[in-house]
């Protein structure tokens, strides 16, 4: 098995306390309901807790149905849940950009403080191929690209809800 490694640091205006709060602690209520209402391509997503409450451990499946094109559904696993550091790890484990090539995929999230106020979301992919399978960069790249798409979509939502999440 190889491991493929991508970083990425996204800045936001925001402080990271709003953010985890929308982004991560609320993101199953806020996220369909910003996909359902918005140009980002997914105009339905159902988010079922399968195992746990919450926490560690716990398991939910997300499936996409109108506009999703190829992804039709990820259940990802919450590895780390830190609500005083904003740090959130969890690993897909079936489905969404699992392959015949990648095993498992795991991120590692942190928001941080910036010297202006703001945060700046600090993200780790790992993916994990099966074998000695080739990684597609370019793939990964448009998968980290959605996902800063997504947090700019959150971050959207803040900025014209100013009253949210505080």
């Amino acid at each position: 098995m190889g491991v493929y490694t991508y970083e990425n640091e996204v800045t936001s205006p925001l402080p990271p306390s709003r953010l985890f709060k929308a982004f991560v602690l609320d993101a199953d209520n806020l996220i369909p309901k910003i996909f359902k209402h918005g140009p980002h391509g997914f105009k339905d997503v159902n988010v079922e807790v399968v195992e746990g409450h919450g926490g560690p451990g716990t398991i939910k499946k997300y499936s996409f149905h109108e506009g999703s094109g190829h992804l039709k559904f990820l259940k990802h696993k919450i590895d780390v849940l830190d609500k005083e550091n904003f740090t959130y790890h969890y690993s897909v484990v079936e489905g969404g950009p699992l392959s015949e090539t990648l095993e498992k995929v795991s991120y590692e999230t942190k928001l941080v403080a910036s010297p202006d106020g703001g945060a700046i979301f600090k993200s780790t992919g790992k993916y994990y191929t099966k074998d000695h399978a080739e990684i597609n960069e370019e793939q990964i790249k448009a998968e980290d690209e959605k996902a800063t798409g997504v947090f700019k979509a959150v971050e959207g939502y803040l900025l014209a809800n100013p009253e949210a999440y505080n």
